[in-house]
C-alpha cells in the first residue's frame, strides 16, 4: 500500500510544484525556498536536533509555549522547526530569530525524506496535531528516531477519511512512540484508525498554554487611544472568503444603534488583503488600513488589519470579538486567544475543528454562537447594551482558560527520557 501511495505521490509531484508556483501569484513567498521542499539545503549539516513540525500559523501558535519551554530546559540543543506555509515560517522567524532553524517540511517521497534526515539527523521528532505522512513516519522509525504526535486531534471527517485506507494508516501509526491527544474523544478516534491503546495518552490542549506578554496590553491601549479613540471596537478575526460580506452588510444597521461602532476586519490569509480592501471599497464605507499608518476619524467605518502577527494585539484593543472561519464551512478558528486576553467571544455555526473547546465555552456561558446575520446583530447589540453580561462572559472564559494551563507540565516529563 505504501508502494502505491509513493508512486502516486511521485506522479503528482509536477502538479504539486505547479500549484506551489501558482499560489505564488497571490503570495510570492510560496515561490521562495522551494528547494527545501525537495530536501536540498544551503545550511551546514546538523546533528541531534530537536525537531518539531507544525503545518501553519494555528499549529505554530499552539506550539510556541512548548518550543519556549524546550529551549529553556534544553538550551544546549539545536532546534529545527518545519512548517508548510510561508506565514507560519514568518511567525517562527519573528518569535525566535536565530535561536532555531526554520525550513519547509519536505515532500513525502522516500529519497527526499532521506536527504532531509541525513542533513539534520534529529534526535526526536515532534509532529503537531493531525499530520500523518507514511514515508516520513517509516523513515523516522528506520532511523530509530523517537516519534511523537503532540496536541493530537482527529475530527469525524478526518477519522472517516483515514478509515478508508486502514492498511496505510495503521502502518504509519505503528511508527509512532506516543500520541498525546487533546481529548478522550480524540484518543478514541485515533484508536479507531489503528493506534494501539498503549500509544495513547490524553494530556489536554496546548492552545491553553498560551502566555501573554504584558507589553501587549500597553501597546493595545496605545492603539485604543491613538488609532481607535472613543470607538466601540468589534473585531472580526481570521475571516475567510464570504464572511467579510456578512459583516459589511450589517454595518449600516448596527451603526444606527451603536453610533461609535468601528469594525476591525482581520483576514486569515495575507494574500486576501487586497481582495478584501476592494470589497470594502465597493460598499463605499469609509475605511483605512493598518499599512497606511492612518488613524480613525469619526467617519471611519472599517479598519482593515492588513498585517501579520498582530492578531492578539488587535484582540486586546477590541471590545468584542467574532472569530471567523465559522460562518463558512471551514471549521472555525482558535477562540482561546480572545478568552485569555479578556473580551467577549462570538462565533458562527461551523466550529468542528475546535468542537470540544466551543462546546465547553458554550456550556459554561463563556461564548456566544450565532447561526445567521439576524442573530449576530441581536447578540452584538445585547453585548453593547449590557456591560454586566460582557463581564460575565469574560470571567467565565478566563476561568475555563486557567483550568487547563498545566498541559506543558504533563508533556515535558513524557518527552524527558528521549531528550
Amino acid at each position: 500500500m505504501r508502494f502505491l501511495y509513493t508512486n502516486l505521490f511521485v506522479l503528482a509531484l509536477p502538479i504539486v510544484l505547479l500549484r506551489l508556483y501558482w499560489r505564488g501569484f497571490k503570495a510570492p513567498a510560496y515561490r521562495l525556498r522551494w528547494r527545501e521542499r525537495l530536501g536540498f539545503y544551503t545550511t551546514t549539516t546538523q546533528k541531534n536536533v530537536i525537531w518539531l513540525h507544525a503545518v501553519s500559523v494555528g499549529e505554530i501558535e499552539a506550539a510556541l509555549p512548548l518550543i519556549k519551554a524546550l529551549i529553556s530546559h534544553y538550551p544546549q540543543n539545536k532546534f529545527l522547526i518545519t512548517t508548510t506555509t510561508p506565514t507560519a515560517a514568518t511567525r517562527i522567524n519573528t518569535v525566535f530569530g536565530n535561536k532555531v532553524t526554520q525550513i519547509y517540511l519536505p515532500y513525502d517521497i522516500p529519497n527526499i525524506i532521506q536527504r532531509f534526515l541525513k542533513h539534520f539527523q534529529p534526535k526526536i521528532a515532534l509532529i503537531m496535531e493531525t499530520e500523518i505522512w507514511p514515508n516520513l513516519f517509516f523513515a523516522i522509525k528506520q532511523a530509530q528516531i523517537p516519534l511523537f504526535i503532540l496536541n493530537a486531534r482527529l475530527s469525524v471527517k478526518s477519522c472517516n477519511g483515514y478509515q478508508k485506507i486502514p492498511a496505510l494508516t495503521k502502518l504509519s501509526l505503528s511508527c509512532v512512540n506516543m500520541i498525546l491527544t487533546q481529548t478522550i474523544t480524540d484518543a478514541q478516534r485515533f484508536q479507531a484508525i489503528g493506534a494501539e491503546t498503549k500509544q495513547l495518552q490524553t494530556v489536554g490542549n496546548l492552545k491553553f498554554a498560551l502566555s501573554l506578554d504584558p507589553q501587549l496590553f500597553t501597546q493595545a491601549q496605545q492603539i485604543r487611544t491613538n488609532i481607535f479613540p472613543d470607538r466601540f471596537v468589534w473585531i472580526i478575526a481570521s475571516t475567510h472568503a464570504g464572511e467579510e460580506k456578512i459583516f459589511l452588510n450589517l454595518y449600516a444597521s448596527l451603526k444606527r444603534q451603536i453610533p461609535e461602532l468601528l469594525l476591525v476586519l482581520v483576514p486569515r490569509h495575507p494574500e486576501r488583503f487586497v481582495t478584501v480592501a476592494k470589497q470594502i471599497q465597493a460598499t463605499q464605507l469609509s475605511f483605512i488600513t493598518r499599512s497606511s499608518g492612518k488613524v480613525c476619524t469619526k467617519e471611519t467605518a472599517i479598519y482593515l488589519a492588513d498585517s501579520m502577527g498582530e492578531l492578539k494585539l488587535f484582540y486586546a484593543a477590541a471590545d468584542v470579538a467574532f472569530v471567523g472561519g465559522s460562518l463558512v464551512n471551514t471549521g472555525g478558528h482558535n477562540i482561546l486567544e480572545p478568552a485569555a486576553i479578556g473580551i467577549p467571544i462570538m462565533f458562527g455555526k461551523y466550529m468542528h475543528n475546535f468542537q470540544a473547546i466551543a462546546n465547553e465555552f458554550l456550556e459554561h456561558q463563556a461564548a456566544i454562537q450565532c447561526h445567521n446575520s439576524d442573530q449576530i446583530q441581536a447578540e452584538l447589540l445585547n453585548l453593547y447594551q449590557q456591560i454586566a453580561y460582557r463581564s460575565k462572559l469574560i470571567n467565565n472564559g478566563k476561568n475555563i482558560f486557567q483550568g487547563h494551563q498545566d498541559v506543558i507540565n504533563k508533556i515535558l516529563p513524557i518527552l524527558k527520557p528521549y531528550l
